[in-house]
């Protein structure tokens, strides 16, 4: 195994740990990161692995086959984030006209 396998999978699996203890019981993210955190480290131990699927695929070579993948879930989590975003947005929203018609009902009385 060389330093540059080591150092990767290192990193994989502190951000594995990382995030698995900020997402405590969301079991769906809990199974995608497990997966996420696997596969990296199995294309890590097995870069010619890449290679075969790109192969099978078209694709020119497996770094750019781990490329792409790594664009579409870059897309994914930006989608996800948005849509969070915009719900917490919407939420805010409606709480503070849910305080300020309760302020104004006050006022009134």
């Amino acid at each position: 195994m060389s330093g540059i396998q080591i150092l990767l999978i290192t990193c994989v699996l502190f951000l594995g740990v990382y995030f698995l203890v900020r997402l405590r019981n969301r079991v769906f993210d809990i199974i995608l990161l497990f997966l996420i955190v696997l596969a990296a480290i199995g294309l890590i131990l097995f870069p010619e692995f890449t290679q075969k699927v790109a192969d099978i695929l078209g694709v020119g070579r497996g770094v750019d086959l781990v490329f792409y993948l790594c664009i579409i879930l870059f897309w994914f989590v930006l989608l996800k984030l948005y849509t969070k975003i915009r719900q917490l947005d919407n939420l805010l929203t409606e709480l503070i006209r849910k305080q300020s018609l309760q302020e104004e009902k006050k006022e009134k009385s």
